[in-house]
């Protein structure tokens, strides 16, 4: 029986104190994949896994210009430490060509194949047949050509305003000795704007995420290749519903609208206590939400907010979760010192995702006679959920 970790993680850029992190590459101007690598050593660590596969987003970071050029030194880094030396293979596909804009995801998909691990293979969508795998391979760049994964960013007309930006999907299949699957990495459309979130519910931008994640679904089971089990896992950028978690959040308070002298644009929306000297209980603006409380979205996990997570109900008969068991995975701190805070740019929401098919859902729970007893779990504040399973 093999044991399949399944984890998220996303390239961070620099931070003021990055040259005293640990795994800090000597020689560079400072990119470091904080969170996947210490999940990664913890993982091997704690899990011994037979086979790992961490899916990142925004390879690079934001500024992937000046930083994509130290992200091979890091994976090559990564591929020789002391923490991996008993996985001799591996796989990592990394979309780095940024200059190809219609093309460029940043997407970043590792695989982990441990030595005890016998008779792995890889699909081949172009020969359409599997392939074994053996040594370690990095594939970058040239995404679109390789056989071994599928890779594409949405069309142009699903990007808010037909703007480009780096939202995609990347597959790949394999095929361990005692079942098949697909895997997913996916990164799907922001809320560009509180205000905007805020008008209706569900949001706009809801619906745009809910289109495109309908777009990978049909991709993934069309009629091209046999249809089999799949984890679809990465940046859902899934949200709260803004308008009612907000209404419930200042139920008491009132709402001031501020607007742009130029525009009469509402500029930002401020909600103040009815007494207690009109205490501001939360300030909104674009790119602003500043709660008084952040402790409500860490209390009990955020169990009490779950209810405005609605967005993937719509896919309830296609896509399955494990039960929840950390708190909102974004927006953390991206300060060292302050790692279990929150940013007060958006609304704390479980963004990041570890999703299913029914018959990969089956997989996961075919060694627990109980249901509920396997959950997606994360093991470091502020790290993205992983999920540990047993086929």
């Amino acid at each position: 029986m093999a044991q399949v970790l399944i984890e998220l993680s996303c390239l961070l850029e620099s931070c003021p104190d990055l040259n005293k992190h640990p795994w800090h590459i000597p020689g560079t101007t400072g990119i470091v994949l904080v969170t996947c690598v210490c999940n990664c050593v913890n993982t091997v660590h704690t899990q011994k896994p037979h086979f790992l596969a961490v899916h990142c987003q925004e390879v690079g970071g934001k500024n992937y210009e000046a930083s994509m050029s130290h992200v091979d030194s890091f994976v090559k880094e990564l591929l020789s430490s002391e923490a991996m030396k008993e996985y001799s293979r591996a796989r990592v596909y990394l979309d780095e060509n940024y200059k190809s804009q219609e093309h460029f995801t940043a997407l970043g998909s590792f695989y982990f194949i441990h030595d005890s691990l016998k008779n792995i293979h890889q699909y081949d969508f172009k020969a359409k047949k599997f392939r074994k795998v053996a040594g370690k391979e990095t594939c970058s760049e040239t995404l679109e050509t390789t056989p071994m994964l599928e890779k594409e960013k949405f069309p142009q007309d699903y990007f808010p305003e037909c703007k480009w930006s780096r939202k995609g999907f990347i597959r790949t299949r394999w095929a361990l000795p005692d079942c098949v699957f697909d895997l997913v990495n996916i990164h799907l459309f922001h809320d560009a704007s509180n205000l905007v979130a805020w008008e209706k519910s569900p949001s706009v931008y809801s619906g745009t995420r809910q289109k495109a994640l309908g777009y990978v679904l049909d991709r993934i089971t069309d009629q091209r290749y046999e249809r089999l089990p799949y984890f679809v896992f990465g940046d859902f950028n899934f949200r709260l519903d803004s308008k009612q978690v907000i209404e419930s959040l200042c139920s008491t308070a009132t709402m001031q609208t501020v607007r742009a002298a130029e525009t009469n644009e509402v500029d930002k929306l401020i909600f103040r206590e009815s007494d207690n000297d009109r205490k501001v209980v939360l300030q909104l603006e674009k790119k602003l939400f500043n709660y008084a409380n952040q402790d409500i979205f860490r209390e009990n996990n955020g169990t009490s907010l779950l209810q405005f997570d609605k967005e993937l109900s719509v896919f309830k008969d296609r896509l399955h979760e494990l039960e929840i068991s950390f708190p909102p995975s974004y927006p953390y701190s991206e300060d060292s010192n302050q790692g279990k805070e929150y940013m007060n740019t958006r609304c704390p929401a479980w963004c990041d995702r570890i999703l299913m098919s029914q018959s990969a859902r089956d997989l996961v729970l075919k060694v627990s006679p109980h249901p509920n007893t396997p959950k997606v779990a994360r093991r470091l504040r502020g790290a993205p959920p992983a999920l540990v399973m047993n086929v």
